[in-house]
């Protein structure tokens, strides 16, 4: 028994001897690395106040970056220790390849979303058209945006396709134009119809004068002669100009004799 307890002991001696180094090595690269990672993490969130990062992506951003740190840490001292990292490393990567998959299109819309957080396309309370939609931004979300549209609707559109889509920004500019077709009848007098729908533009009050408001013919259809009417206006007083220059305009040709007519079909009866 003596023996055996004398081999014992001399054997967690050694081992005592040959890891002690080892783990106190570890515990203070593991310490002085959370310090060095907290650090890190403060000076990056100066750094996005500064650059004006979205309110709502810093805190995501800030978590992601600290967890991965301290994962690579949390790996290298237990490599230091003398644990095999190989197997968790390939564990973790397996784990992670087969969670991208499973979220592929949740990973996309945010992507998308830190894109547009980071870029600023659109911020909220712009006007913007997407995939269709004319409406105004009411929240950008980490993976959706939602918008309202003129009709009081809420569109909600993934991050993932509204990033890699075609964005209209009406609010970039202080100034946007207003593109309206109206149709008048072959019959009617061009210039006139000009001269009327133009003093319409000029007297509304949210209509701008410069750019000065247009007048033209667009094309020539089926039933009628159809006028691209062009008043400019802000961004804000959009469909405001849009349904009143509408209005406007029918109820001033009315008195004009110039007429919006049906569509009409010609017959012709071959003479038997």
């Amino acid at each position: 028994m003596t023996l055996n307890f004398e081999s014992y002991s001399d054997q967690a001696i050694g081992l005592l001897m040959q890891y002690a180094p080892k783990v106190v090595l570890a515990l203070v690269v593991l310490l002085i690395g959370l310090w060095v990672i907290n650090r890190f993490v403060q000076v990056l969130g100066n750094l996005m106040n500064t650059r004006h990062v979205d309110d709502s992506l810093q805190p995501f951003l800030k978590s992601l970056i600290a967890i991965g740190l301290k994962a690579m840490l949390l790996i290298s001292v237990a490599s230091m220790i003398g644990i095999e990292t190989t197997s968790f490393v390939a564990l973790i990567g397996a784990a992670g390849l087969a969670v991208g998959l499973a979220l592929q299109g949740t990973l996309a819309n945010f992507a998308g979303g830190v894109l547009i957080l980071i870029f600023k396309p659109f911020k909220v309370g712009d006007q913007i058209k997407a995939q269709d939609y004319i409406g105004w931004v009411q929240e950008i979300q980490i993976f959706v945006t939602i918008l309202r549209t003129a009709e009081s609707k809420t569109v909600i559109i993934p991050n993932g396709i509204l990033s890699n889509g075609t964005i209209v920004n009406n609010s970039t500019s202080e100034k946007i134009r207003v593109d309206l077709t109206m149709g008048i009848s072959y019959s009617s007098n061009i210039k006139q119809a000009k001269t009327v729908l133009l003093k319409v533009m000029s007297e509304h009050p949210k209509a701008l004068k410069d750019p000065p408001p247009f007048v033209g013919v667009v094309g020539l259809g089926d039933s009628s002669v159809n006028l691209a009417v062009r008043p400019h206006c802000r961004a804000e007083d959009y469909w405001d100009v849009y349904f009143d220059i509408y209005e406007a305009g029918k109820e001033a040709l009315d008195p004009a004799n110039i007429t919006i007519p049906f569509p009409q079909l010609d017959v012709h009866m071959p003479r038997s």
